[in-house]
């Protein structure tokens, strides 16, 4: 990121979402800058653009923005959060080992499982959330550490600063998803991590109207291989899905103050009320990293996850009855969402394999969204009840 003389060293998040990233609009005095709908640029312009695969204004812009809200000194952005995995998965070489957390995104996993191995990367699956696991990075001495924190769906809480100093004790590199916390509830980098990932899909543009993905980083090694990669493989973002997530980011921290309250709240309510049997939310003191969320994460973010003790077609109906609350994939808009991961985001993984992991038949995840809390409890509530 480079420095901007014009904004305070100092200055918050808020205001760095609102004004780091606002160039290649001087010509006209936009008060935002336009999207660069061209895929070439006439050679030998001041900028230094020649393809849009290689560079367009709108990349740079959100690659600003984002590396300032991560505490980055770079950022890449890519067409999705998968693409962004994609980037760092393939800097990797034949031989090399990733040692990753054993619950994560399921579209990762069958990245993992479905191309890294064909081209001889080695992965093992570890429960990182347990320190006494972490020895096994200094047995293993992996090319790469793949944490999610929180996870989806479960939502356990990594710590990173700790599995970030036995990683380089032995020369491993750390790459953390951010997508659940977001730029604003945690900064892995801060916390020793060597890459930050975000689907900006989710909270970083918070409207659910396009795909993006980032990565950044403090590395200029790691920030050549991002940039390799994505021009080299294609994997760069429309310029009208960066300005969309540069946008979004603009909003994300009052946002995010929302999501957080509202499910907070739910997950309160929801843990008192008979016949729930267990709820999981990083804010709430039982949750088993709660002591661990609560230093590592501003808030708890809006994911909220409830087990009702119902079968798999139960759930199914009791997710079928909610009228604010929409059956879909994805999370982090402004809108609630709710899925089923054992048919949804899991559904890929194994059936043995996902419930060993805790991802059971009547396990249900809320997105929850920025609309009044109460409207979304009584949404709740009424769906729980008519299905006595």
């Amino acid at each position: 990121m480079k420095d901007d003389p014009t904004i305070p060293a100092d200055a918050r998040f808020e205001t760095r979402a609102i004004h780091v990233g606002q160039d290649y609009r001087s010509e006209t005095g936009a008060v935002i800058p336009p999207i660069y709908m061209t895929s070439t640029f006439e050679t030998g312009n001041p900028t230094g653009f020649d393809y849009t695969r290689s560079g367009n204004p709108n990349f740079r812009n959100l690659q600003a923005t984002l590396a300032s809200l991560e505490n980055a000194k770079h950022c890449t952005a890519f067409a999705s959060g998968i693409s962004s995995i994609t980037a760092i998965m393939l800097s990797l070489q034949a031989g090399d080992t990733v040692l990753s957390e054993q619950q994560i995104y399921g579209a990762s996993y069958r990245l993992f499982e479905k191309v890294l191995r064909r081209f001889g990367i080695t992965i093992k699956y570890a429960n990182l959330a347990n320190p006494e696991n972490h020895d096994m990075i200094a047995q293993i001495k992996p090319t790469l550490v793949w944490l999610e924190t929180p996870t989806n769906p479960l939502l356990k809480i990594l710590d990173i600063k700790a599995i970030s100093d036995v990683a380089h004790s032995v020369g491993s590199v750390v790459a953390v998803d951010n997508t659940f916390a977001s730029s604003l509830l945690q900064q892995p980098l801060d916390l020793g991590a060597d890459l930050s990932q975000l689907s900006t899909t989710k909270y970083t543009n918070g409207h659910s109207d396009c795909l993006g993905g980032a990565v950044c980083t403090n590395s200029d090694a790691w920030q050549e291989r991002m940039i390799f990669a994505q021009k080299a493989l294609g994997l760069q973002p429309s310029p009208f899905d960066a300005w969309l997530v540069a946008r979004g980011a603009k909003t994300e921290a009052i946002r995010m103050e929302r999501h957080s309250s509202n499910a907070l709240t739910l997950a309160q309510r929801l843990e008192t009320r008979k016949g729930v049997k267990s709820v999981k939310y990083p804010f709430l003191p039982s949750h088993p990293q709660y002591a661990l969320a609560k230093k590592q994460m501003k808030s708890g973010s809006g994911m909220l996850l409830a087990d009702f003790g119902m079968s798999y077609a139960a759930t199914l109906d009791f997710i079928r009855r909610l009228r604010l609350f929409t059956q879909a994939e994805s999370l982090g808009g402004i809108e609630s969402l709710v899925a089923h991961p054992a048919s949804m985001t899991h559904a890929s993984i194994p059936k043995e394999t996902r419930e060993a992991a805790g991802v059971t038949d009547g396990l249900v995840r809320f997105s929850v969204g920025i609309e009044h809390v109460e409207d979304l409890w009584a949404d709740i509530d009424r769906a729980l009840a008519s299905g006595k």
